[in-house]
C-alpha cells in the first residue's frame, strides 16, 4: 500500500500479521482478544485520543480480517468503515478562515440563497444548519477566504458513494460504491478498509487442501527488478501453497476470447467495451444497466486461470494474489461460477509470508507463463493492445479500429456517457477504474513510476511468443471464458457468497 501516513500502514500490517501468525498456528480464536493488548500495551496512546479507542480500532481490523462485516448485518460490500477510528473531519463543508476581511462588499452574504451566512464582528459565520453546501460563497469572495473542506474519503470517491451519517460519521452507499478502493488510502485516520480472506485461505492450507496462487499481471515490478514470477513461487510454496500460475496467462485467454467478440461486434457496427476490470464492471451495472449489453462477455484473467485450474482438478482452490480491492467483490459476490474461491492484496500476503518468516528472494526470471502482451494487461492501455494483437493474429484487420482508452474511473464515466448518448467516436472503450491500469491499484505496493522502470526490465527479458502460440499448449476446449449471463442476484445465489 502506498501511502503519506506509515502509521496507518504499520497498524495495519501489523494486525495482518498477527492474525495470520495466529491462523497458522491454529489459535486465532484464542488470540484473537488478546492482540489488541499486544500491540497496544498502554498505559499511554500512541495514535488516538485513549488505549481504549485504539484497541477497539484493532478489534474491528481483526473482524476485517476474519472476513466479517463491521455491521451487525452484512451490506455486502468489500469496502467497509472502521466507526471508532472515523474522526476528526470537519463538521461543516464550507468555512469561514482568517483570510476574511469582514469587508463591506458582501458577496458571499448575498450570493447565499439559503441565509446561511451572516456577518460576525471580525468575520462572517456559516450556520451549518443552514447550509446546503452549493459553494456559492466560495466562489464569489474575492479574497478565498471561504475553504471548501471536503472529507478526503468523500472527496476520492469517483462515485459520490460516501455521505455521513447524524454522529458525522462515513457511511457508504451499497447502490452506489464500485469497490475501486480509493477511498481507503485516502482516508488520514485510517477508518476505512476492506474485508480479507486471509484466515479463509490460511484455513484452506492447514486443511491440506491444494491451493493454487494467481498472481496479477501488475505484480512484475512491484518489489523490484530482481524479484521474479520464479521469486514468488518459491516463497509461495513454503507458505503453504502447491504452486502459483501467472495471470497474465488469464490475460492471454481473455484477448483470445474477446478478440473473437469485437471483432463480430465491429462487423455488425456495434460498440463495446472491456469486462475484465470489476470496479468498471460495477461502474455499469450501478448506474450505466442500460449499457451491459456493450459489456464484453469475457470472463476476467483472474476467472479465465481459475476455470482453466478448476478443469483440470474440481478440488483446486484457486487465489487470486494482486493490488485490487474490486477483485475481492467478484469473488465475494459469486458473479460467475469457476471463479477464484479467494483473493487477496499484497499486503495480505506479505503478513502471511512474515508470519512464515519467508522472504522474497532475488531468482532468475525463468518459466515464463504469459505472453508480453498478456503480462501487459496490468498497463493502462495493455487490454486494448492485448485484444487488438489477438485480433490481428487471426487475420482481422484492424487498421481502421479505434479503442478510446480509459484511465481512472472519471474517464471511464465520460466514455460511458458518450456511448449512452451514441456520441463515442471510437469502436472500443478499454475500462480501467484505476489511474495507470492495474499496476496503480489501491492496493499497490510501491509508486507507479518506480514499479514500471522495474516492470519494463523484467518484461524486457521475456521471450517473444504471441498470444496463439502461448495459448496452443493449454486445451481450451476443457473450459469457457463467456460469464453466466443470469442476472446477477441469481447468479450470486448459487454461489453461497458468505
Amino acid at each position: 500500500m502506498v501511502t503519506n501516513d506509515a502509521t496507518i500502514v504499520k497498524v495495519k500490517h501489523e494486525t495482518l500479521y498477527e492474525v495470520a501468525k495466529a491462523a497458522y498456528a491454529g489459535i486465532l480464536e484464542e488470540e484473537k482478544d488478546h492482540i489488541p493488548f499486544r500491540m497496544i500495551p498502554g498505559p499511554k496512546p500512541r495514535y488516538r485520543c485513549c488505549i481504549y479507542k485504539e484497541r477497539e480500532v484493532i478489534r474491528q481490523r481483526i473482524r476485517l480480517a476474519c472476513g466479517k462485516p463491521m455491521g451487525e448485518t452484512d451490506d455486502g460490500l468489500v469496502v467497509q468503515v472502521i466507526k471508532p477510528a472515523c474522526e476528526g473531519c470537519p463538521i461543516s463543508r464550507y468555512v469561514v478562515t482568517d483570510n476574511c476581511q469582514n469587508c463591506m462588499g458582501k458577496a458571499c452574504i448575498s450570493s447565499c440563497k439559503f441565509g446561511a451566512i451572516s456577518q460576525g464582528k471580525t468575520r462572517t459565520y456559516i450556520d451549518p444548519d443552514k447550509c446546503k453546501e452549493c459553494g456559492m460563497c466560495a466562489k464569489a469572495c474575492p479574497y478565498n477566504a471561504i475553504a471548501d473542506l471536503v472529507r478526503p474519503c468523500k472527496r476520492n470517491c469517483p462515485v459520490d458513494a460516501i455521505t455521513m451519517d447524524e454522529n458525522n460519521i462515513c457511511q457508504i452507499d451499497a447502490e452506489k460504491c464500485i469497490e475501486c478502493g480509493k477511498c481507503i488510502h485516502s482516508c488520514p485516520f485510517g477508518a476505512i478498509s476492506s474485508r480479507t480472506f486471509i484466515v479463509d485461505v490460511i484455513n484452506e492450507i492447514r486443511a491440506g487442501k491444494k491451493v493454487i496462487a494467481m498472481l496479477a499481471p501488475a505484480t512484475e515490478g512491484q518489489f523490484g527488478a530482481d524479484i521474479t514470477m520464479q521469486s514468488w513461487r518459491t516463497a509461495l510454496k513454503k507458505i503453504g501453497f502447491a504452486d502459483m500460475v501467472e495471470v497474465g496467462l488469464g490475460g492471454d485467454l481473455t484477448a483470445h476470447a474477446e478478440a473473437e467478440e469485437w471483432a463480430e461486434a465491429y462487423a455488425e457496427g456495434k460498440k463495446m467495451t472491456t469486462s475484465c476490470c470489476p470496479a468498471f464492471y460495477n461502474l455499469v451495472r450501478n448506474f450505466f444497466p442500460d449499457l451491459l449489453d456493450h459489456v464484453s462477455s469475457t470472463i476476467s484473467p483472474m476467472g479465465g486461470v481459475s476455470r482453466m485450474l478448476k478443469a483440470q482438478d474440481p478440488e483446486l482452490v484457486t487465489v487470486f494474489i494482486g493490488p485490487c480491492i474490486a477483485k475481492k467483490s467478484e469473488v465475494l459476490k459469486g458473479r460467475m461460477d469457476g471463479n477464484a474461491d479467494y483473493a487477496l492484496t499484497y499486503g495480505e500476503i506479505r503478513a502471511m509470508l512474515r508470519a512464515k518468516d519467508v522472504k522474497l528472494e532475488p531468482e532468475e526470471n525463468i518459466n515464463q507463463q504469459a505472453s508480453v502482451f498478456g503480462k501487459r494487461f496490468g498497463n493502462g492501455g495493455g487490454v486494448a493492445a492485448a485484444v487488438m494483437e489477438a485480433m490481428k493474429e487471426r487475420g482481422v484487420d484492424t487498421s481502421k479500429m479505434n479503442v478510446h482508452i480509459c484511465d481512472g474511473a472519471e474517464e471511464c464515466k465520460k466514455a460511458l456517457m458518450l456511448l449512452r448518448a451514441d456520441k463515442l467516436p471510437e469502436d472500443f472503450i478499454e475500462g480501467m477504474a484505476c489511474q495507470g491500469g492495474c499496476v496503480g491499484g489501491p492496493s499497490r505496493h510501491t509508486e507507479i513510476n518506480q514499479a514500471k522502470r522495474a516492470r519494463d526490465l523484467l518484461i524486457a527479458s521475456a521471450d517473444n511468443r504471441n498470444i496463439e502460440e502461448n495459448l496452443h499448449n493449454y486445451n481450451l476446449d476443457s473450459f469457457s471464458m463467456k460469464k453466466d449471463r443470469r442476472p446477477l442476484t441469481e447468479a450470486a445465489a448459487t454461489q453461497n457468497p458468505e
